[in-house]
């Protein structure tokens, strides 16, 4: 039996549970995983149950046995629970962490027929032996099942067996939490819920590769999902040097100019290059520049020793010597900014309200077109930044409204344009309607178009299926 000190929650370790009802449960979970439950090739994940009986999580393998038929034995880890959402998304936790367990018994059990059958083979013994009718019965029931102990020869098997699981059903438990939502999930929690499934899944595959797979593939899929904007936070404060806290912060460092162009190409979906020798402050102006935008229409490279094309990233910090490609400085659709800081000062001495005076920042971009129209969404967002009687947190939420707004504006331009197929005119009226016409009409419909692309998933699948249901309906 094993204590958590933290919750108080006993693990214990049993031949069977003490409990009737829950020896029930556990033994037809038990039976069903290994004799009708099974996946394709007899060996690997399932899921089944109902909510009667609990659902289960069962993963059969087989374990090298030299006196067993076929010289293996059946064996499945199982994992029974009443809440089936809970079980269907810790699958690709478990999954990964119960195949660890799984090749240690089998390479240990291994080992252990190698040597056994190095002794004495049991193949010839047994090709070579007199079967009749009358001798059989009697061979099957002298030959009793060995203990998994007896197979791989490990005397504290159980106790680490009992370690092990007992640490995974903590840590399944404690990587879920229950938060309170008010009213239906915003976008870009659709998002992230969206693209941490896709990574677990991901790496669920490298892990069971035959062959394994090299450390690094983890952090490069992480960054290719773009997962690390689930981390910015924390990696931000263990950044040493100074660093941009927030969008007034940058305003303040930068300049009014300076910041409304920078915040333009954000907004409109252009790549947006910082280029110098302070990876801290770089990824600290990513944080704050990411927040301009839904987390789907995120794609970031904090820190990169080349350059890396629009359609990777289109946040990219790179060292102050990689050079930029010669059709990416002319074309309109970037802007660079270069840091330099003064030499003549520390970076240890430099504090956060001295980087305006200690850093220098020039921003350049092909771009030819005006800055100063719209989209509608900058304008409201300098309005709140220029007025000093708001906090920070008060400018944060007014950000958060402002793009719930521009999102709702977004899915009902992608039903009407992309899911119904409406012509230009109706198109334009729609964007009236929207309120996207009029100043700056042009960029706001670019910033549409873009935070099209962020869109989840779940609500394209979702729309698209209410469509068609919609379209069958007249003719039942």
């Amino acid at each position: 039996m094993s204590i958590d000190e933290e919750t108080g929650i006993r693990f214990l370790s049993h031949q069977h549970p003490r409990q009737p009802q829950l020896f029930s449960v556990v033994r037809q979970a038990c039976v069903r995983s290994l004799s009708c439950e099974v996946c394709p090739g007899r060996e690997g994940p399932i899921f089944f149950g109902d909510e009667q009986h609990g659902f289960v999580f069962s993963h059969t393998f087989f374990i090298k046995d030299s006196l067993a038929r076929g010289f293996q034995r059946w064996y499945s880890i199982v994992m029974v629970a009443m809440d089936r959402i809970y079980l269907i998304n810790s699958w690709p936790f478990l999954l990964r962490h119960l195949r660890l367990t799984i090749h240690s018994l089998q390479s240990t059990a291994l080992k252990v027929f190698d040597n056994e059958q190095g002794v004495c083979p049991q193949r010839s013994a047994r090709m070579n032996s007199v079967f009749s009718p009358a001798v059989f019965p009697h061979q099957r029931s002298g030959n009793a099942a060995r203990s998994l102990t007896s197979l791989t020869q490990h005397q504290n098997l159980w106790a680490s067996l009992h370690s092990s699981f007992s640490w995974l059903l903590k840590a399944c438990g404690s990587r879920l939490t229950e938060k309170l939502l008010e009213g239906a999930p915003t976008e870009d929690t659709l998002v992230l819920i969206e693209r941490q499934t896709e990574q677990e899944e991901e790496m669920s595959c490298w892990e069971g590769a035959e062959g394994g797979c090299s450390s690094s593939l983890p952090h490069q899929l992480q960054s290719e999902l773009g997962l690390d904007i689930l981390c910015d936070n924390n990696k931000l404060n263990e950044l040493p040097g100074p660093k941009f806290r927030s969008l007034r912060h940058l305003r303040q460092v930068l300049g009014a100019g300076e910041f409304r162009q920078l915040v333009w190409h954000v907004l409109m979906g252009n790549q947006v290059i910082w280029r110098g020798d302070d990876p801290g402050l770089i990824q600290s102006a990513f944080t704050v520049l990411k927040s301009l935008l839904p987390v789907g229409c995120v794609r970031s490279v904090p820190l990169s020793a080349q350059y890396e094309e629009a359609y990777k990233c289109n946040f990219l910090g790179l060292s102050p010597d990689v050079p930029i490609p010669t059709h990416v400085s002319a074309s309109e659709f970037s802007v660079l900014v270069d840091v330099s800081a003064d030499r003549r000062c520390p970076t240890s001495a430099v504090g956060e309200e001295d980087i305006s005076l200690n850093y220098q920042f020039a921003i350049s971009s092909a771009n030819t077109q005006p800055t100063d129209r719209g989209p509608a969404l900058l304008n409201k967002l300098e309005v709140a930044l220029s007025n000093e009687n708001l906090s920070v947190d008060v400018v944060s939420h007014c950000l958060l409204c402002l793009k719930e707004e521009w999102m709702n504006k977004v899915k009902v331009l992608f039903k009407f344009s992309k899911v119904d197929g409406r012509g230009r005119e109706d198109t334009q009226k729609v964007l009236a309607l929207l309120g996207a016409t009029g100043p700056g009409e042009e960029d706001n419909v670019r910033l549409l178009k873009f935070w099209m692309t962020g869109l989840s998933k779940t609500y394209k699948s979702h729309l698209m299926t209410a469509v068609r249901g919609g379209e069958r309906s007249p003719s039942q």
